[in-house]
């Protein structure tokens, strides 16, 4: 019973990281941090951008939800919250690193409707430069019109 109690703790925490990460990315990068966001919607041609400090940053509470479930109660429910953090962490970099932006070419032929919808509604997020006016902050689930566009370019 406890391992299902941890695995549902893993799973919730997933899926709530990305309503963290749409609240973080409209209302901090696009916001108070926009100054460390910048640069990724304007290129600025190398490999490594100031925007990857979100990883780090998203990595240490990771990092403490680890630390904090082993030490203090030893392996609470709150190591179970640092798992989700850091696989939804993995997720995000494989969908928007990989998949979308191609920092690292591979599956650069995927062309799964899931996959196109995504790149679709990322690429509807890019065409703002400015932090103002943007759209689809959020990562793994985006507005449904992307998959009904998907799926019809699909045929």
């Amino acid at each position: 019973m406890t391992i299902l109690i941890n695995i549902g703790i893993v799973l919730l925490t997933f899926c709530l990281m990305e309503c963290v990460t749409w609240l973080t990315h409209k209302y901090i990068m696009h916001g108070l941090l926009w100054v460390l966001h910048d640069d990724h919607h304007n290129k600025a041609h190398t490999f490594f951008e100031k925007n990857d400090y979100f990883f780090v940053i998203f990595a240490c509470i990771s990092m403490g939800f680890f630390l904090l479930g082993t030490f203090i109660a030893g392996l609470d429910f709150l190591f179970y919250i640092g798992i989700g953090i850091t696989l939804y962490g993995l997720a995000y970099f494989m969908v928007h690193d990989i998949l979308i932006h191609q920092r690292f070419k591979l599956f650069s032929r995927t062309n799964n409707f899931y996959f196109r919808a995504l790149r679709k509604a990322h690429k509807v997020h890019h065409k703002h430069l400015g932090k103002e006016e943007g759209e689809c902050f959020g990562m793994l689930f985006v507005p449904l019109r992307y998959f009904k566009e998907a799926l019809r370019s699909s045929k």
